[in-house]
């Protein structure tokens, strides 16, 4: 009887460990509620959204991104765009570009410029469930082109 007691207790203490992993596991990202940036030292863009980034190389804008990428975006895209495999590697964005000439290029940039925004302001879901939230709402157009304006500071190829 004293055999299967201990049985039981190590099976419950098994148990509530798998359940305390489990727990810390799916909380490890923390917090994951967009973020404010604070953006007045750039220009303001005004109201229609601009179809390529304008602080391309721009230094505040790539510290401000920096600072915004880190409160909103890393938690699941790593720390400094390096991601440890819950969400798309963002150094890696435009490497398709890297390798083409000129007109062809600029237009690959074009579209990753668009493609991140709609991503950006829109979120990611599929099935129902919400893999990125939409940061429309949250993140301004200023905000959110000086993330990219940092994000390719992070290139995996440089263009």
């Amino acid at each position: 009887m004293l055999r299967r007691q201990r049985i039981r207790a190590a099976a419950w203490v098994g148990m509530v460990i798998i359940g305390a992993t489990a727990a810390a596991v799916a909380l490890a990202h923390g917090d994951v509620t967009p973020q404010a940036v604070d953006t007045h030292e750039l220009p303001s863009l005004g109201e229609p959204w601009k179809a390529e980034n304008p602080f391309r190389a721009n230094e505040i804008a790539v510290r401000i991104g920096s600072s915004a990428f880190n409160q909103n975006c890393a938690r699941c895209h790593g720390l400094e765009a390096i991601s440890g495999g819950i969400a798309p590697d963002l150094r890696r964005l435009d490497n398709d570009c890297a390798v083409m000439k000129d007109a062809k290029r600029a237009a690959c940039v074009a579209e990753n410029d668009q493609y991140f925004l709609t991503t950006v302001r829109g979120g990611r879901s599929r099935n129902g469930a919400v893999y990125m939230p939409p940061f429309e709402g949250t993140l301004n157009q200023e905000a959110m082109w000086a993330i990219k304006a940092y994000l390719e500071t992070r290139r995996e190829k440089p263009l």
